[in-house]
């Protein structure tokens, strides 16, 4: 046994646990607010951050020198104050853009919170059912994508796609299936006011937030939330555009899901999806966001699909597998589009 690779393993573990923990910190620090309160006045007492963010003096000073020792704030010896410097900020402090990092701190302890249950069923099948995860996991999925969703669908990623922007820009139909709290759907109706759109999930409660959302959004009169299945959901005429954002890896029944969407699509109307960025080789995977999407697959995606009897596809499908998907779900055309993105892939198809 090589005694150097056992210490530099061990390294790594504690390197990882640090990491864990580090996690958990800077959740405290966009749930409470406190990175906020630190954004942009430089170095700062203790008691200037506990004046600032109003919170308890002892948990505040214990979050500081946690923070510091995992680099997210940076210590100054000298005069015992904090920074949170303005890089960091950028990601950490900047709820609502397209670059905002906070919803991956909100969406560890949800997914670590069911650990034991899906420790269980490595050993007994089924898995953990969306509805098990609790009201915070609709918050966390809503953080980690709608800053992305508001900013860049209309003007960037369906750009890609000039015929299907003339088609809602004259007024088309869209649908989103796995809507959540409607993001997409909301980004369509402001980008494309001609447009009918139309939002599809069959969690109830993201649904009734969807249209809370949409209303103080100013489009609630142009979007129809609906908690249905694709399986469930009027044709009526079918639709110019179909949007599948992060979710298809997860249905239970992805060959007849897509295939339902496929018959609600109009003869020249376009399927749009997006999904995480892993490749085809697990040799091409061996990274640290390909690690994270795993682990997001054995805690959130995969589980939730196994739980419904689902084949359990996984976050990092990749690509091979979705040109499959469609192509067995009766799609003629397939095209990964090019749109740039550290974390998503994007594809299109037609019928």
């Amino acid at each position: 046994m090589n005694k150097d690779q056992v210490k530099a393993f061990a390294d790594k573990v504690y390197g990882d646990m640090a990491g864990a923990m580090a996690v958990g910190m800077a959740y405290v620090g966009v749930k409470t607010g406190l990175f906020r309160a630190m954004e942009g006045k430089g170095h700062l007492s203790t008691d200037e951050v506990v004046q600032a963010s109003g919170l308890h003096p002892r948990y505040v000073e214990e979050w500081l020198k946690g923070m510091a020792a995992a680099g997210y704030l940076h210590y100054d010896s000298a005069d015992q104050t904090f920074q949170l410097p303005e890089e960091h900020a950028y990601l950490v402090a900047s709820e609502g853009t397209d670059h905002f990092m906070g919803g991956l701190f909100y969406f560890a302890p949800v997914l670590l919170g069911v650990a034991p249950k899906v420790a269980d069923a490595f050993r007994t099948g089924g898995g953990v059912r969306f509805e098990d995860f609790g009201p915070e996991c609709v918050v966390a999925l809503d953080m980690l994508n709608s800053g992305q969703y508001e900013q860049r669908f209309g003007s960037y990623w369906l750009a890609k796609l000039p015929d299907v922007v003339q088609r809602l820009q004259d007024g088309g139909r869209v649908l989103d299936v796995g809507c959540g709290v409607g993001r997409v759907g909301i980004a369509i109706a402001k980008a494309f006011p001609k447009c009918e759109v139309v939002g599809l999930d069959p969690d109830v409660n993201s649904i009734r937030k969807a249209r809370e959302t949409a209303a103080s959004s100013g489009v609630g009169d142009r979007i129809h939330f609906v908690a249905k299945t694709t399986r469930d959901l009027d044709r009526d005429g079918g639709f110019d555009l179909i949007t599948a954002c992060d979710c298809v890896h997860d249905f239970s029944a992805p060959q007849r899901t897509l295939a339902e969407m496929r018959a609600l699509l109009k003869p020249e109307g376009t399927l749009f999806v997006v999904e995480p960025k892993a490749a085809d080789r697990l040799e091409d995977n061996l990274n640290s966001i390909a690690a994270m999407y795993y682990g997001f697959s054995i805690f959130h995606c995969m589980t939730q699909s196994l739980a419904e009897d689902g084949p359990g596809l996984g976050t990092c499908m990749g690509p091979s597998r979705m040109e499959t998907l469609l192509h067995d779900a009766g799609f003629g055309s397939f095209q990964e589009l090019d749109i740039r993105s550290p974390t998503n892939l994007f594809y299109a198809a037609k019928l």
